[in-house]
């Protein structure tokens, strides 16, 4: 690069992990990214600029944000002080005010830049955003008379929840109880309970704040491979994100986006499912609101290939699931689901059917395409046939032999027929089945993931069949996954020394509470989803009946427990968006399930026909082809 770089205010103290530059119009942010086929992805525009020598920064023209980096302590912050900036972009501003920004050249420097916001002014809470309408908001105007009072409730608390960056909506946060004294991070906007959020939004005629969500999140994303202890992988979506008001002096602030990735969480755990559940929204945004600009720019096409390049990465493991840690999901505590857990190997498949769509077929995203189609043919063979447990497979379980050694061998995974847990054998029903939550050489988890399941059945991870007998073990244990309250995060609970030693003695996984068994709402508009794909609404309608119940006379907490789901979590937090939404979802994806149908997707018969399980050296078998085609419903 011939770019003339000057260190600026190195030794200032950071108010936190994100900064921005003052009286800054183009500030160029380091993007390191390996395409398929070996080239540096840059921005391109015809925007111009010019550099006044007499200001150290130039003008900065809006107030809305640019691009935005993370800074880790160790790192320097950089200016770029040269008008040649290489190759510049124009991003779409929300209600479409033009913003210029900029990407200089790749580099091997991890140093990153951050940009000045909403030109030093003390943001405006605006009436028409926080605690009241976001602009556009004319279908909940239109249903107000149609509304009932807990709908009414719902809207009211969830556009009460809206956080605005210099002034226009951004997110939702987690939890806003206004006399909860400890937030600890629930005063945050994560991408994983912002979905629900924006569907609400979406499915209201909202779309505003989901872009800007969009918009924001991607400027977010961690950009510089590293290999430093602590740092966020290139790639990496955050959990979440604060804005935050900084202090300027003479009376004058201005805001900044922080965002976690996981750096600051409890376990200090990265998430693995924001960039997943950050790729399905973007699918979502479009498909609903009829938008396709966002996923079709040049720099959303890079931010998914980011993702799609931890998802895609060679590692040592021999199998096409995706290996990762405790915690590092919907559950993210401790919980014995490290490993392959069942929920974020269907949010991949989801994630990677949604890339597939959006991706721009050309020479350089081919090797892209295939590795995607590669995968997705991988990883449904191996869920369907060795996560699947119905009677009939727990009987095979049972008569496993062990110390098999071959390539014929039945029991892959030396799985010892003691590991059948004494409940599965009176639970399991005789018509229906589930996809269990982990598997590892010489380890099953039987436990029945609800979200997992759910999305196997939404993505069609599952095969046909597979999703009846899902919701037919749903329906059949009725009274142990859904009870008083939709809908158990997985069952059974941990108890007594198993509890002790798979969560650490964990005081908030107690048996029947919080992860551990405990009943959560926001999980309701994933089971209406899946019950209006498989065309059994009358499920879903009795689901949102028994929330409808209870939710807002308990104040809309984030989980309850015990065995039934009866009492409100002895710590859980009230006012929780993601329950609130998760329940005006549901109701609108009843109202309008041709709307809802476009969240899900059916059987690839594509992908069967392409087996790519490795199977066919030496002598072994095409594995999938035959058996995945013979599981389908006709």
């Amino acid at each position: 690069m011939n770019n003339l770089v000057s260190l600026c205010n190195s030794t200032m103290k950071l108010p936190s992990r994100v900064l921005t530059l003052r009286n800054a119009s183009v500030v160029g942010f380091r993007h390191l990214y390996n395409t398929p086929c070996d080239q540096k992805l840059t921005f391109k525009s015809k925007a111009s600029f010019s550099f006044n020598q007499n200001s150290q920064f130039h003008a900065f023209p809006s107030p809305f944000l640019a691009f935005q980096g993370v800074i880790n302590n160790t790192q320097k912050l950089i200016c770029l002080t040269s008008s040649s900036f290489g190759l510049h972009s124009t991003v779409s501003r929300p209600y479409g005010v033009p913003v210029e920004a900029s990407a200089v050249e790749t580099d091997k420097n991890p140093e990153r830049l951050c940009v000045k916001n909403c030109n030093n002014a003390k943001p405006q809470e605006d009436e028409n955003i926080v605690g009241g309408e976001v602009p556009g908001a004319e279908y909940g105007n239109s249903r107000a008379s149609l509304e009932s009072e807990i709908d009414k409730e719902a809207w009211s608390l969830l556009r009460d929840a809206v956080v605005t960056y210099c002034g226009f909506p951004v997110g939702t946060v987690a939890s806003n109880d206004p006399g909860d004294k400890h937030p600890l991070n629930y005063d945050q906007v994560f991408i994983r309970d912002f979905v629900p959020s924006a569907l609400a939004f979406l499915l209201g005629g909202e779309g505003e704040i989901v872009r800007n969500f969009l918009l924001h999140t991607l400027q977010l994303q961690s950009t510089e491979k590293t290999v430093d202890c602590y740092s966020p992988g290139q790639g990496l979506m955050p959990v979440s994100f604060k804005v935050r008001t900084v202090p300027l002096g003479d009376n004058k602030f201005e805001e900044v986006i922080d965002p976690d990735f996981g750096g600051s969480a409890i376990g200090r755990v990265a998430p693995v499912d924001s960039g997943l559940w950050w790729i399905i929204l973007l699918r979502a945004y479009g498909k609903i609101s009829g938008d396709y600009t966002l996923q079709e720019r040049e720099d959303f096409q890079t931010g998914i290939k980011m993702i799609l390049n931890l998802c895609l990465a060679d590692g040592f493991d021999m199998f096409p699931s995706l290996l990762v840690t405790d915690g590092s999901c919907m559950i993210d505590r401790k919980m014995g689901v490290h490993g392959h857990p069942l929920e974020i190997q269907a949010l991949t498949y989801a994630a990677l059917r949604c890339s597939r769509e959006m991706l721009t077929v050309n020479e350089c995203s081919k090797n892209l395409m295939t590795a995607i189609n590669n995968r997705l043919s991988a990883l449904s063979f191996h869920i369907r046939e060795y996560y699947w447990v119905d009677l009939k497979k727990t009987n095979e379980i049972y008569r496993y032999k062990t110390e098999e050694y071959s390539m014929d061998a039945t029991n892959k995974f030396n799985i010892y027929p003691e590991q059948i847990p004494p409940w599965l054998i009176d639970w399991i029903p005789e018509d229906g089945g589930y996809l269990i939550g982990n598997l590892q050489p010489a380890h099953m988890d039987f436990r029945f993931f609800t979200l997992g399941n759910l999305w196997s059945l939404i993505s069609s991870l599952a095969t046909p069949k597979q999703n009846e007998a899902i919701l037919k073990l749903i329906e059949a244990k009725w009274d142990d996954i859904v009870g008083h309250m939709p809908l158990k995060i997985c069952y059974p609970a941990l108890e007594n020394e198993e509890w002790r030693i798979v969560t650490g003695s964990d005081p908030k996984n107690t048996p029947w509470s919080f992860h551990n068994g405990g009943s959560w709402p926001a999980l309701l508009w994933q089971f209406t989803l899946a019950c209006i794909k498989m065309g059994k609404i009358e499920l879903a309608q009795k689901a949102v009946g028994l929330a409808e119940k209870k939710l807002s006379v308990d104040r809309w907490p984030e989980y309850y427990d015990t065995p039934s789901g009866k009492f409100v979590g002895k710590q859980s937090r009230i006012y929780q968006t993601w329950a609130i939404a998760g329940f005006l979802t549901s109701r609108m994806m009843l109202e309008k399930p041709d709307m809802a149908s476009l969240l899900f997707w059916e059987e690839d018969n594509e992908l069967l026909e392409n087996c790519v399980c490795a199977l066919t050296k030496g002598g072994r078998k095409i594995c999938s082809r035959d058996v995945a085609k013979s599981q389908i419903l006709v």
